[in-house]
């Protein structure tokens, strides 16, 4: 058989987020190993009453989590900083991080590079037309041994931002609220949920790293909540549900590791 190839876009943007549930940070290059971007979701906080990772998906027990930064100290570094929102920094390693983050969110928990055999974690769903269990709260079990919701990479494109905001012109429709590991900038003549396509696919990004579309990305209320500049939305959500089934970007498993950085080509195989 002979393998097709096709340039959907470039990278625009990486991200990873070393602390799950916390914002993130852009990197122009990131090392991609089996489990995704170096450092992604390398800690989570650990509910110490029930053991439950603590996920910005149930805001109503967890409301500020987006008013908290995670970066990786250095490229090599396994520890991560945090940073609060009256601005002070600590490291994962520092004597009473545990005690100081208690006392910010209002719960005893324990941060941890260690994840459990099968992590759980808690989701709100909002009183929305469209979702499954409509304002209720629900555990979720995520995958064994990771503090991944499904698989390690998430792309998304910036031709399914601006389908949305077609939609919903009112709606800021930034990346920030997807939390993507790989914004991919399209040609300006793609439109439409162009991930959609590419399910079961192979996509290659720059001259190393192969990923392998697993599903599409099914979108929570995390998206709706505020940070740095987006307001509260819900109808940022509501548009998704009612015009791609809630679904925005695609998740993907590392075939081949190797090094991405912005402005790598964006390639899909099949």
């Amino acid at each position: 058989m002979i393998e097709k190839t096709g340039v959907v876009g470039v990278v625009r943007e990486l991200w990873r987020y070393p602390v799950k549930s916390m914002l993130g940070e852009p990197v122009s290059a990131a090392t991609v190993t089996e489990r995704g971007l170096q450092g992604d979701r390398r800690f989570a906080l650990l509910d110490v009453e029930t053991g439950h990772v603590v996920s910005a998906k149930n805001p109503r027990r967890w409301p500020t989590m987006f008013s908290f930064h995670a970066r990786q100290r250095f490229d090599a570094s396994t520890d991560v900083e945090i940073t609060f929102p009256d601005g002070t920094i600590l490291a994962s390693d520092a004597s009473g991080v545990n005690e100081v983050l208690s006392e910010r969110l209002g719960r005893k928990v324990t941060l941890t590079n260690v994840p459990p055999s099968q992590p759980v974690l808690e989701q709100f769903s909002p009183n929305l037309e469209g979702l499954s269990g409509q304002d209720h709260e629900a555990t979720v079990k995520i995958v064994s041994a990771t503090f991944f919701d499904e698989a390690p990479v998430h792309l998304l494109t910036t031709a399914t931002l601006q389908a949305l905001h077609v939609r919903y012109p009112d709606g800021l429709f930034d990346a920030r609220r997807f939390r993507p590991n790989v914004l991919i900038e399209t040609e300006q003549s793609a439109s439409g949920f162009v991930e959609n396509d590419w399910k079961g696919q192979m996509v290659r990004i720059g001259a190393q790293v192969r990923l392998a579309v697993t599903s599409f990305c099914a979108r929570c209320v995390m998206t709706t909540l505020p940070q740095q500049g987006l307001p509260q939305d819900l109808s940022i959500l509501r548009t998704a549900v009612q015009h791609n089934q809630g679904m925005v970007g695609v998740l993907a498993t590392v075939v081949t590791p190797g090094v991405v950085q912005a402005g790598d080509a964006v390639t899909l195989e099949w």
